[in-house]
């Protein structure tokens, strides 16, 4: 039985999302979640500062004796894993490879990905996504405003539903059913997404899959911790953010 806690970081609230899915799916394990708002949004930085941000992120769970890491950010996972995993002696996982397995098994020969300017800009999605399925077709789109405006509380505004309408228009131009929600914020726009496109849609939500690829890594390397004990969060920020405990707590409690 390994009682340390499981560390994962995040710029902001978006990786609550991939944090609600392993809470789910391994009850019985410690938490401890980096939120590093001082530096957000990572969508815009140079990929220089997000390898320095997700260095000192990474020392900083380390600090706090994590037995493993989730970098629950599409642009952190998509600019820096590669470097983490050279530099740290730690089981670390990204949102990217667990869900482009899922899509492999799956047999998809289209999907679109919807992430930050910087994630898009990086091609991380797309080149992992044809390395495993050659002949797959992908339609990108960044959507560089969605991040700030989740951050801020507005997700369900106005102004969240136009950026969406406008986000959306790709996919429905070439009837794109399937998306990968390549941010962890953007889960938080599932049901508007939904109503925008306003046709069956399966929307790729990477916190199931890193869930899934976490349990079975915790299974190989001994790390479970086997206390039938509901596990406890913990939450630290590097910037207090007046919004963040209510939209994490919505986020936590959606069912």
């Amino acid at each position: 039985m390994d009682k340390r806690p499981i560390g994962i970081f995040d710029s902001g609230v978006g990786g609550i999302t991939v944090l609600k899915e392993i809470k789910e799916k391994l009850p019985e394990e410690n938490i401890i979640y980096l939120g590093d708002t001082k530096n957000f949004p990572y969508g815009n930085k140079s990929k220089e500062d997000i390898i320095r941000f997700s260095i000192d992120n990474v020392q900083k769970l380390l600090k706090q004796n994590v037995k493993i890491i989730v970098i629950a950010c599409g642009t952190a996972t998509s600019q820096a894993i590669e470097i983490l995993k050279e530099k740290f002696d730690i089981p670390i996982i990204g949102i990217i490879e667990p869900t482009v397995k899922y899509i492999k098994n799956q047999k998809f020969d289209k999907v679109g990905v919807i992430a930050t300017e910087g994630t898009i800009k990086n091609g991380a999605w797309e080149r992992k996504l044809k390395d495993e399925i050659p002949n797959i077709q992908v339609v990108n789109k960044a959507c560089p405003m969605l991040a700030t405006i989740a951050e801020e509380g507005k997700a369900k505004s106005k102004a969240g539903r136009k950026v969406i309408k406008e986000y959306m228009i790709p996919f429905k131009e070439k009837r794109v059913n399937k998306i990968i929600l390549g941010c962890t914020h953007f889960p938080i726009y599932e049901q508007i997404i939904r109503e925008e496109l306003e046709y069956d849609v399966e929307l790729i939500n990477t916190g199931k899959f890193v869930s899934l690829e976490l349990e079975q890594i915790l299974k190989k390397n001994n790390l479970e911790n086997d206390n039938f004990n509901k596990g406890n969060i913990i939450i630290d920020l590097t910037k207090q953010e007046e919004q963040f405990n209510v939209i994490a707590q919505n986020i936590l409690d959606f069912k």
